[in-house]
């Protein structure tokens, strides 16, 4: 029988949810039908259905819940959406990575940890649809010519270095340099890219990075910016290639050179291109860049001036507070109140440089400013988008916390109350005994959730 198709079985994709007042509804779509074909077509995943759908006269086949094969005829405006979603947004399964990356963090994790933590993706369609990076080992021809089909960009790309031979060593993957010939595919059909090195000393730093910054430069400007990250190094390393954090000097030459590659980039391209993270400027102990530096702030997930973005917005919204009318508009902002912050070493003295500045227009409120030490993956992991509940609740524990705990967005994970090592909201509100409020990564929110108020 035509259902029991071997390919169409693994093909069909399964109806979760059908948009009230919809096409897909009209059609009489039902949750738990299945897709097997769009317009004659086999449907890969979102990409293949987005495509075909797009089209006036969209020709369905449908196997409903008993197995019976129905094909469904729509004619629609060409920009209209049939009001079909599926369980997995992807509509296929997620590719995983097979490197052995010498500077993995999956590999520096414990044991333990829920499973979801452990998985590697390096799935190009996710670089596209969340910003994830990939190595282009995974790649086959088929997906480099869907990627140009669709024209899906930006592609994110992990590079580490454009030295052949270092990549494989690097990747762990004899395959690794080769990948890089992708590169050249992805620009000649006019994909926009990103890039990302992942800066390991003795590695690939030094003139392995000026290499590297000088043949990507080449790429400019359909390659439209390229971070360079220090390598995160977890205390579980055990059995793992020998890494060591930068110091002070390292971070200071590291600096140097990309500034020189910012100024010979921008002057031929009007980009600045190559980008250091945060990292660097505060192991550097050197000024953050002005806002002008980051061409619109392409990196931000990166951490890519993403301090100098909140301390840009919290000035701009400093402004308003400090204004007569702003305390004559909300009188509740005058009223005492305490409260404390605990965020990472990484961001801490601009946190306490923030609640200073508050304190000195709010003289009722007193901000405290915890700087916590993540004991759980080690002391070099310094973002606070890595903390974890027990090192916040373990340090905060028995201290006068005042009215409220304010924490950054970022130590939970998406759209969830949850910390990575599992601990919820609700168990360090009992646990600290206070009143836990989330703040955005937002200079602006940050001000709000601190006063209770919106700027406006």
């Amino acid at each position: 029988m035509e259902n029991q198709n071997p390919k169409r079985r693994k093909q069909k994709h399964i109806v979760a949810r059908v948009k009230n007042g919809s096409i897909a509804m009209e059609a009489g779509i039902e949750p738990g039908d299945a897709i097997l074909e769009i317009n004659g077509e086999v449907i890969e995943d979102i990409f293949d259905y987005q495509f075909y759908t797009e089209e006036e006269e969209v020709s369905l086949l449908i196997e409903k819940i008993n197995g019976e094969l129905q094909p469904i005829e729509i004619e629609k405006d060409s920009d209209e959406d049939i009001g079909i979603e599926f369980e997995n947004g992807l509509m296929d399964d997620y590719k995983s990575c097979h490197n052995k990356c010498i500077f993995c963090f999956i590999d520096q994790m414990p044991q333990g940890m829920r499973e979801t933590l452990y998985f590697k993706d390096d799935d190009s369609r996710l670089s596209f649809l969340q910003g994830n990076y990939v190595t282009l080992t995974n790649m086959s021809e088929h997906d480099i010519n869907r990627i140009i089909k669709y024209h899906l960009s930006p592609i994110n790309v992990s590079f580490q270095t454009t030295n052949p031979e270092l990549r494989c060593k690097m990747l762990h993957n004899r395959f690794a340099g080769e990948a890089l010939k992708k590169v050249d595919l992805l620009y000649d059909a006019g994909i926009t890219m990103n890039g990302q090195i992942v800066l390991c000393k003795g590695v690939n730093d030094g003139k392995e990075l000026e290499r590297s910054i000088s043949d990507l430069s080449k790429y400019v400007p359909i390659l439209e910016s390229v971070s360079v990250v220090p390598v995160g190094l977890s205390k579980y390393r055990d059995g793992l290639y020998p890494l060591e954090p930068f110091t002070k000097e390292d971070a200071k030459e590291v600096l140097e050179m990309i500034h020189r590659w910012q100024t010979v980039v921008f002057e031929k391209t009007g980009l600045h291109f190559i980008h250091a993270s945060d990292e660097w400027y505060i192991l550097a102990e050197e000024e953050l860049p002005r806002e002008d530096s980051y061409d619109g702030y392409l990196q931000l997930e990166n951490g890519v001036g993403m301090l100098r973005l909140l301390l840009d917005e919290f000035q701009q919204a400093l402004k308003v507070v400090r204004t007569p009318f702003y305390k004559l508009k909300h009188p509740s902002v005058l009223k005492k109140q305490s409260m404390s912050i605990a965020t990472g070493k990484l961001a801490y003295g601009f946190i306490k440089q923030m609640s200073e500045e508050i304190e000195a227009i709010f003289p009722n409120i007193r901000i405290q400013v915890f700087e916590i030490t993540n004991h759980f993956f080690g002391e070099h992991i310094t973002v606070s988008g890595l903390l974890c509940g027990c090192d916040i609740i373990e340090q905060l524990k028995d201290l006068n916390l005042g009215e409220r705990l304010l924490l950054p967005q970022n130590v939970l994970r998406s759209m969830e109350d949850v910390f990575l090592d599992d601990v919820t909201v609700d168990d360090m509100e009992k646990a600290l005994q206070v009143k836990i409020d989330i703040v955005k990564s937002s200079g602006q929110e940050f001000i709000e959730t601190i006063l209770g108020t919106n700027i406006s």
